[in-house]
């Protein structure tokens, strides 16, 4: 039998088979084949056409293309690239030696580098070592006011462009870990909310617990109530905590799993109020399928998210003594989850509540933290942390309102 004849009676053989395999004996040889899977039409209503994290990805070139303009691309790339991470040094553990082992690997304390604790003059030349700002801010009518950042947090990072990873945290001697790992851009919202001492503080939406326990690394509030919708969150909170703080310090954290929108009907008014909102989480839904908010079945629920935004952020703004601070946060690029809500926010606060909130002017907090973080172009409102690959941090959102009545 010519090669060409078998040729064709090979290929014909392989597109009808239907067990699964073939087995074709020729001058005592074996050839196995394996079988073609048929398309069964009832399967394609099951199977998803598209993964989540690939209609995150067509959303975002589709919405953030336009809000970012030439920046999109960088952006994109850096969200589609390993995150960077920074490492929050727990105050209540023994320290000194990881102190020396980040320090050994390049690592720096960003906070201290922008604000040295032992002088808070405003610095002559920003581009070599960034502003401090340590006044208040003007007190006219329709002014916007400047954030101190005053804080005992130490984050430690690898230097821009150094893409190294931080060994897991080894408890000491007394079992607490010697430092929390996440995203370093996290630990913003936490120095935007300026705890001082005797402080009590509100952590609206709280789970899993690392903006949290950056708050408690402060040493400076007298109570802190850490709340979270979510049972599995509240949980892992819980857990986080008991792993890094001592006893003592746990008594002063009340933790509950309450429906925060719902806060605005309670009597408890507090200092500082931090809202750190569900989002679309944009960098998880680039890269994680599980727990994906761009799932087809959670559609209604991702556009519904500015609306639960809105009503919590106006929970945290009646939850805020008249005097105190309030903090919005997300981790999303999105106007729509960002500013927008924000502006919504202080509308109604205004005209249904009575309520008068005043925006904080964020140019030389973002100017403090330029060195480690890529800033976008400053906003109306807020300051937003672009991803980049020199600096991978983010995306994260902050707006600072003080409420004057």
């Amino acid at each position: 039998m010519s090669s060409g004849r078998f040729s064709v009676m090979h290929q014909k053989m392989a597109a009808h088979v239907s067990t699964r395999f073939l087995v074709t004996k020729f001058k005592d040889s074996v050839c196995f084949i394996q079988r073609r899977n048929r398309f069964k039409n009832k399967w394609a209503t099951t199977r998803p056409k598209f993964p989540a994290t690939d209609l995150a990805l067509h959303n975002f070139d589709a919405t953030y293309s336009k809000s970012l303009g030439d920046v999109w691309p960088s952006v994109r790339i850096g969200m589609l690239s390993e995150q960077k991470y920074g490492a929050l040094l727990n105050n209540f553990a023994s320290t000194s030696d990881v102190k020396a082992d980040l320090h050994s690997r390049g690592c720096r304390d960003f906070i201290s580098v922008a604000c040295p604790k032992d002088d808070e003059r405003i610095a002559q030349d920003p581009l070599q070592k960034p502003e401090l700002l340590n006044q208040a801010a003007d007190e006219d009518a329709g002014e916007t006011t400047a954030v101190r950042v005053r804080s005992n947090i130490q984050c430690f990072v690898f230097p821009r462009g150094d893409i190294s990873r931080f060994k897991p945290a080894k408890p000491d001697d007394s079992g607490l870990l010697g430092y929390y790992l996440l995203d370093a851009a996290s630990i913003l919202p936490v120095l935007a909310l300026d705890t001082q001492p005797g402080h009590t503080v509100l952590d609206l939406c709280a789970g899993p617990g690392g903006k949290t326990l950056a708050i408690l690394q402060s040493h400076a509030i007298r109570f802190l109530w850490a709340n979270d919708l979510s049972g599995s969150r509240t949980d892992r909170l819980r857990r986080t905590l008991q792993r890094y703080l001592p006893k003592e310090i746990l008594k002063d954290v009340e933790i509950t799993s309450l429906d925060g929108r719902k806060w605005m009907h309670m009597d408890h008014t507090f200092d500082r109020v931090l809202v750190d909102v569900p989002c679309t989480t944009d960098r998880h839904s680039l890269m994680e399928d599980e727990n994906n908010i761009f799932k087809r079945s959670r559609t209604k629920e991702r556009q519904n998210l500015p609306y639960l935004q809105t009503e919590l952020l106006l929970a945290g703004i009646q939850a805020t003594r008249p005097g105190g601070e309030v903090v919005y946060s997300t981790c999303s690029l999105s106007p729509l989850q960002n500013e927008r809500v924000v502006e919504q926010a202080v509308s109604i606060a205004q005209q249904e509540m009575d309520v008068t909130m005043q925006v904080q002017d964020l140019e030389s907090f973002t100017r403090l933290f330029s060195g480690t973080f890529h800033f976008a172009p400053q906003p109306a409102t807020g300051a937003l942390v672009l991803p980049h690959l020199c600096a991978n941090f983010g995306p994260m959102y902050i707006c600072k309102l003080q409420r004057i009545n």
